[in-house]
């Protein structure tokens, strides 16, 4: 079996066309006056609309049907378009009434705002660009506040790092334009309601790489941004996409980003949820996918008590995840006794070697944690009326349950026409991945909160 199609072509064709970018680019023009600034032709030539004529969704057939000589919106202009000062009026502002943005503010030396902003006053933003992050912004507001609040968190964690001011300027950019590929994506994922499984999530796959090519259509960025955008989501042990790097494959500024996107996602999907205890848990059992020198500079951020939320939890709550998990481990060793043995040690290709080494690893990082089932169940049995140590152990469970989550979304995403084949390993791990799945649905839909973190390998749509 072949990995994800995540080349450049394979970026182009999920997106559609630019049909979903499209469709939000003429809504919004029906609220904003929206013009040419030039006429628009085709590739081949046909002029498709003069200079000076007013956007509006009608146009969408029009323009959706043909391929456009140059990006739509170098030949647009409006009014009150995103530019580097009203970023910085945004940034500002998060950083008066933002959780997340003021901890990182008044946790630096000085206690000031200046040195999370002035690398964003000094970064290049041609028209191109600021038209699109303005269909961001009037389209997708909580994407577009996320992409804020990710550049304001990898600023401060490169500048506790030792960055300069300097070097900070591409990682500001690079921070702020890693989701644009997100506008091209069917809206469904958008809606968190909807929960995109098979074929459906090859968009997320190669919507780093979507970003990565708009940059580079720029031809001003570094080259240093490109890649760094291409990475955010990659992880150091592998487990990431679009290119599964490893470690020190990984860029410095790729690094940064990869962990200042979970960090503003858990922070905004829990914001009233204990976000800085789950986050804090997570980075601590995941400490091999993020980059240890900078994870060291967040994890004081979360200790500040001010950050710190009551977690609803009962035993029962505890009791279910505990059962879930053991079901899961069960189930997949009782697939494992069935197949031959070089079914599980073939190169990860094949579905079934992954996911044996998948679980394989989960596994040990629980064990590590403490929070592998067996010790789960063990440790319940002497927290009785221990209200603080039940909602650790509630928190390390529903960590393990979102690992064990991200595990099921990654076959579906990677194999999604296990169901029906022959081989004997991917009916296998068919029969897991769907009984694991009901399980999951079950669990959540009684308890919902049961299941912490946001999906690694979605938290970029999470809005």
């Amino acid at each position: 079996m072949n990995a994800p199609d995540t080349s450049p072509v394979a970026a182009a064709d999920a997106a559609g066309d630019n049909r979903h970018y499209l469709r939000a680019l003429t809504d919004m023009a029906d609220r904003r006056n929206v013009v040419t600034q030039e006429a628009v032709y085709t590739e081949r030539g046909m002029k498709l609309l003069d200079k000076g004529v007013r956007v509006d969704s009608r146009l969408y057939d029009r323009l959706v049907m043909h391929k456009l000589r140059g990006k739509i919106e170098e030949h647009l202009s409006m009014e009150d378009m995103v530019s580097v000062q009203s970023l910085v009026q945004v940034a500002s502002a998060q950083c008066e009434s933002d959780t997340l943005a003021y901890l990182l503010v008044h946790t630096l030396e000085g206690m000031t705002a200046d040195r999370l902003l002035a690398p964003l006053r000094s970064m290049l933003l041609p028209s191109a660009v600021a038209f699109k992050l303005t269909v961001m912004r009037e389209q997708h507001p909580a994407l577009f506040a996320h992409s804020v609040r990710m550049m304001l968190v990898a600023v401060y964690l490169a500048t506790k790092s030792g960055w300069t001011e300097r070097e900070c300027v591409p990682l500001a950019a690079a921070a702020l334009l890693h989701d644009v590929g997100v506008m091209h994506m069917d809206p469904v994922w958008h809606d968190p309601a909807n929960k995109v499984t098979g074929a459906g999530r090859k968009q997320l796959l190669v919507h780093p790489v979507m970003a990565m090519l708009i940059i580079r259509e720029q031809s001003i960025y570094p080259r240093s941004v490109e890649q760094a955008v291409l990475e955010h989501h990659e992880c150091m042990d592998g487990s990431g996409y679009p290119r599964g790097l490893r470690g020190e494959e990984i860029s410095p500024m790729g690094q940064v980003l990869l962990l200042s996107e979970v960090v503003a996602a858990f922070f905004e999907k829990y914001a009233k949820e204990a976000a800085a205890q789950r986050l804090t848990l997570m980075l601590k059992l995941n400490h091999r996918k993020f980059p240890a020198e900078f994870v060291a500079h967040i994890l004081p951020v979360l200790q500040i008590r001010t950050l710190q939320s009551d977690v609803p939890v009962t035993q029962e709550d505890v009791e279910r995840t505990v059962e879930l998990l053991s079901s899961a481990f069960d189930d997949w060793a009782k697939q494992c006794a069935d197949l031959p043995p070089q079914a599980l040690q073939h190169p990860p290709e094949q579905a079934a070697a992954l996911v044996a080494q998948r679980l394989a690893a989960l596994q040990k990082t629980l064990f590590e944690a403490g929070s592998h089932p067996r010790q789960l169940a063990e440790v319940l049995q002497h927290l009785q009326g221990d209200e603080e140590g039940m909602v650790e152990l509630a928190l390390l469970g529903r960590e393990a349950l979102w690992q064990l989550q991200s595990i099921v979304d990654f076959i579906h995403g990677r194999w999604p026409q296990l169901q029906g084949g022959t081989d004997a390993g991917d009916v296998a791990v068919a029969q897991w991945r769907d009984a694991c799945a009901a399980r999951l649905e079950a669990i959540s839909s009684s308890c919902g909160h049961i299941v912490a973190g946001p999906d690694l390998e979605d938290a970029a749509v999470l809005e």
